[in-house]
């Protein structure tokens, strides 16, 4: 997921914080003197916003790389209101801050309100003083002291709510909801605790941590989203603002004495900025690796292997094969999503795979594997969605040794897959075909691929999915609440649609052997689950204990995205989500994969 291009450009749209190197430095003279806490007020907007004020603090903490420079300032003492902040963020562009940790400053700026991610992203603002000047009272100040982030002190429940409306307008009530409780300390010095990690590093110097116990559910020490209303109060995300090296964490672990500024970003909200990293201490969790199947079981798998294209290095191609391989015990049938084109994102009408997967197998057969074959549809360019110019499918590897598959027809992109009844058997016109390919659920998203397999004189349909994704959809931490979902309406048509065509294969033959998988993008109690489901498909992640319901890790919080279910007619099967991914920061993936042991 490139979630973070563009994070150093600050917006000027409407709504956003003017830039401070396009406006004159504000007259003192001119400017109306008030605390840090009243500048910051009871609510999440300023009562001064777009006003020139001045006010007093001693700087706490240097932002001074990236174009997004400048420093935080704190009352030496508060005003003892739990609802105003006692800081303030003091913007300075790509300019580095001309002051020092320690020093007591006069200042006067122009308060803004800056919505990271843009208006339209949905996100809560930061309370900031732009086109600022200064002058230094004295040096050396102790520093405030850090508020201490906890149980006792983290309010159970999430958020407030206000019919999906923004609410920046009710004041804020920091000992009944978590998100105003975060709000209220915008900007001050915070610490945790000795506090489990619920969400591993990644690549931006990122973790998350769960100051709430209750909260830590998973069978390895994360934190579940197993409703709309399980948002997990407690997760904070922890990054920093030293040059030294940021911990590398893995869920399960604990931090001890993290220390810094309590900031808000788009990608993640409410976030930690150390100053003081502290100490992370190692949970032991491992990789997992799942049970091998006997000769006389069926094992399918579904993998999604985030982007692969033949211009990411080969130790990643390796390491899918290891984990294909030794993790999964080389699956019969592997349903691979995000499969690219063989030159990757560049947009210039390639839509072959070829090389991509020669690439895959060839590593998986150095890895000790089988000699995997594979079949899939090479999608029309720019229509599916995902990278541009990347043309990610879904692709079926089977092993010929293990599995028989025979060809059928000649399908395209836009061929429409159909079932008729052959003996009172059920038969895809196309084998592969994709499913309604024209239908309006599958709009710039992937279409489901439904081909056949035999093993032991038996039919299996499998079906790989890969339903739209959760773009345009408001973040937990939004100041709109309940957040937007405004993608799940296209996933609910792609699972009804989806459900139709498993209707005509069970029509046809009412003990059909279905298997349907792949990443939904959506959770088991969502929508398009249930209608994917229809009352004809199990959902194997429920047959699971819920502490191991999870395949993917997002801001803290443990998830399901990636399904597999099966017709009534497969009784007998071992289902299992291999944990090697999502909560490590060596991933090869940012998605766990899943397989079925399934005995005939």
């Amino acid at each position: 997921m490139d979630r973070k291009l563009g994070l150093t450009v600050r917006a000027t749209a409407a709504g956003l914080l003017a830039s401070a190197s396009l406006m004159a430095l504000p007259s003192a003279a001119h400017a109306a003197t008030y605390t840090i806490s009243a500048i910051q007020g009871t609510t999440r907007i300023s009562p001064y916003n777009g006003s020139t004020v001045t006010t007093t603090g001693i700087v706490t903490a240097i932002r001074s790389t990236g174009s997004s420079r400048g420093f935080w300032i704190q009352s030496a003492s508060g005003d003892g209101n739990a609802a105003t902040s006692d800081a303030i963020f003091v913007y300075t562009g790509s300019s580095t801050p001309n002051t020092a940790v320690g020093n007591s400053i006069t200042i006067t700026g122009r308060v803004s309100e800056y919505i990271p991610g843009g208006t339209s992203s949905g996100n809560q603002s930061l309370t900031e003083l732009g086109s600022a000047s200064w002058s230094t009272n004295s040096t050396g100040n102790a520093l405030p002291a850090a508020v201490t982030i906890s149980d006792a002190t983290v309010p159970a429940t999430y958020t407030r709510t206000n019919s999906g409306g923004s609410i920046n307008s009710f004041t804020l009530d920091p000992t009944a909801y978590a998100l105003d409780y975060y709000e209220s300390l915008e900007g001050m010095r915070v610490s945790v605790g000795s506090t489990p990690v619920v969400g591993p590093t990644n690549a931006y110097n990122e973790m998350w941590v769960n100051v709430k116990p209750a909260q830590l559910n998973s069978v390895r020490g994360g934190s579940l989203y197993s409703s709309y209303n399980s948002q997990n109060s407690g997760r904070l995300q922890i990054t920093t603002l030293l040059s030294s090296a940021f911990p590398t964490a893995t869920v399960g672990d604990t931090i001890s004495g993290a220390t810094g500024v309590l900031d808000y970003s788009a990608y993640g909200g409410y976030s930690l900025n150390a100053t003081s990293v502290g100490t992370l201490t190692s949970g032991g969790v491992g990789k997992e690796t799942t049970a091998a199947q006997s000769a006389g079981q069926l094992s399918v798998a579904t993998y999604n292997v985030e982007n692969l294209d033949p211009t990411d290095p080969a130790s990643k191609f390796s390491a899918l094969a290891q984990g294909i391989v030794n993790n999964l015990k080389s699956p019969d049938i592997v349903a691979l999503e995000e499969v690219q084109d063989n030159d990757g994102p560049a947009d210039n009408g390639v839509v072959s795979a070829t090389t991509t997967l020669s690439m895959l197998t060839s590593a998986i057969r150095t890895a000790g594997g089988p000699a995997y074959s594979y079949t899939q549809i090479n999608p029309r360019n720019d229509t599916d969605g995902g990278e541009p110019g990347g043309n990610i499918r879904q692709v079926l590897l089977y092993n010929p040794a293990r599995v028989g598959f025979t060809a059928r027809g000649n399908a395209t992109a836009t061929t429409a897959n159909s079932v008729t009844s052959v003996g009172g058997v059920a038969q895809l016109t196309y084998n592969p075909g994709r499913i309604a390919p024209a239908n309006s659920a599958w709009s710039a998203s992937r279409k489901p691929l439904a081909a056949e397999f035999t093993f032991g004189g038996q039919k299996y349909f499998v079906i790989a999915n890969h339903f739209v994704s959760k773009g345009g959809d408001y973040a937990l931490h939004s100041q709109y609440q309940p957040p937007t979902r405004s993608s799940e309406t296209q996933r609910g048509s792609q699972g009804s649609v989806e459900n139709s065509f498993v209707d005509s294969i069970l029509a046809a033959q009412s003990d059909a052997h279905v298997i349907v998988l792949g990443d939904l993008n959506d959770f088991p109690f969502s929508t398009a689950v249930s209608n994917l489901e229809g009352g004809v498909l199990t959902d194997l992640v429920d047959t699971l204990p819920a502490s191991e319901q999870y395949t993917y890790v997002y801001d803290g919080n443990s998830q399901v995205l990636d399904h597999t279910l099966v017709s009534s007619s497969i009784t007998s099967h071992d289902y299992d989500i291999v944990h090697i991914n999502s909560e490590f920061s060596d991933q090869t993936s940012d998605h766990d994969p899943q397989v079925v042991r399934i005995t005939p």
